[in-house]
């Protein structure tokens, strides 16, 4: 008997939906993947606090920022105590307003600040520094230079001076007299510390940032840039080491070693000193003023005090100023040593050179630092004509 689901021709007829019988219950299809596991509920509650926390800690404060112009990119810190600029229009956005706070903020970052001073004001020599450490920097509009000049002198007249030779600089020149008495803050022994000024001024200078405090006779052929990304550690001050006289010639060993067994103060080193201890070169340290000691304009009064040194010394550099900060500075690679070879090779592999031009001679009591035979360094960085104004007096 033929089936009903075949036609007489033989071929197969499809049988519609309607006339298709369900499968039975027992015959249920299995899914080919198992279900997901099913989250821990305590797992959940941890993941939702997570996330509630993040989006709480989107509404904190900002405390710190990056200086779009820092090439190395310094987190900052925010200062929230900085007054907001004023502006001059009557009516300001308050974005804007913000905008403006946030600027000025990373302007002052930016900043490479560069302090120098000199008893003998002699422009030209400013001048070769102001234009040589800018020849050599790669963000010069980041650089400001604070000169301090001798109280006598004309400020104002010795700014418009150098405003003609470096009209794009970022200069600020101001009376020693407001140092003093930054120093008179520190100490009543002004007359003590008098000698020593040269070294002490750069430890009293009214700076919140990092700074670069350079003597006035040298030419500066290196980046500076370089030395402001330095991280100095628990460190406050870094200098070079000059190596052409050691701490025994400037001390007396047996006395030094008396004054470490019978004293008791936090400044007096507790290792024995080294008498072939190589010297800080003070003609160009960095300084970070947050990290420098308190009581440390107290430890060179006291050294001066228990050493007794004379106003008058042939060592230019004071001894007690040497001892108040043994093993407290960062060592400066040797680049940055002020060098006084004439050699070509010196000047391609030193960063800082001395002034090799005409200098004023003040006074013969003070200690110059200055050539017989003149060099053709600072012409680089001075014509002619602006050496003959400069070197007019005030």
């Amino acid at each position: 008997m033929a089936s009903t689901n075949v036609s007489s021709s033989g071929l197969f007829r499809r049988i519609p939906a309607s006339e298709r019988t369900a499968p039975s219950p027992a015959m249920a299809l299995r899914a080919d993947i198992d279900p997901p596991p099913r989250p821990q509920r305590a797992m959940q509650t941890v993941a939702l606090v997570v996330i509630v926390l993040l989006a709480c800690l989107q509404f904190l404060p900002a405390t710190h920022f990056r200086d779009p112009a820092d090439p190395l990119r310094n987190w900052i810190p925010l200062d929230p105590n900085r007054s907001q600029p004023i502006s001059i229009r009557p009516m300001v956005d308050e974005k804007e307003d913000h905008s403006a706070g946030v600027a000025e903020q990373d302007k002052e970052a930016s900043r490479l600040q560069l302090f120098s001073w000199t008893d003998c004001l002699d422009l030209r020599v400013l001048a070769v520094l102001a234009n040589s450490t800018l020849s050599s920097s790669r963000y010069p509009d980041n650089i400001f230079f604070h000169f301090f000049v001798p109280e006598n002198e004309d400020e104002k007249l010795s700014y418009y001076k150098l405003k003609v030779l470096l009209p794009y600089s970022n200069l600020e020149i101001t009376g020693v007299k407001k140092i003093k008495e930054k120093l008179k803050s520190h100490t009543s022994k002004v007359e003590l510390l008098q000698p020593m000024f040269r070294e002490i001024l750069p430890l009293v200078i009214p700076s919140t940032n990092k700074f670069l405090y350079v003597s006035p006779n040298i030419i500066i052929k290196g980046k500076v840039e370089e030395l402001f990304g330095m991280d100095l550690g628990a460190y406050a001050i870094a200098a070079a080491e000059d190596c052409s006289k050691r701490l025994g010639d400037i001390v007396d060993m047996h006395d030094l070693k008396t004054i470490q067994r019978t004293a008791e103060k936090s400044w007096v080193y507790e290792k024995p000193y080294d008498k072939d201890a190589c010297l800080p070169d003070f003609n160009f340290l960095l300084l970070d003023p947050r990290r420098l000691e308190k009581n440390l304009i107290d430890a060179i009064s006291w050294w001066s005090n228990v050493l007794d040194v004379k106003t008058q010394r042939a060592n230019p550099i004071h001894p007690a100023v040497v001892l108040s900060i043994y093993g407290k500075y960062l060592k400066l690679p040797t680049s940055w040593k002020l060098n006084y070879s004439s050699s070509t090779e010196t000047e391609t592999e030193n960063n800082v050179l001395p002034f090799d031009g005409p200098m004023k001679v003040c006074s013969e009591n003070i200690v110059q630092q200055q050539r017989s035979n003149h060099g053709n360094l600072w012409n680089e960085y001075i014509t002619p004509n602006f050496d003959a104004v400069l070197s007019h007096s005030n």
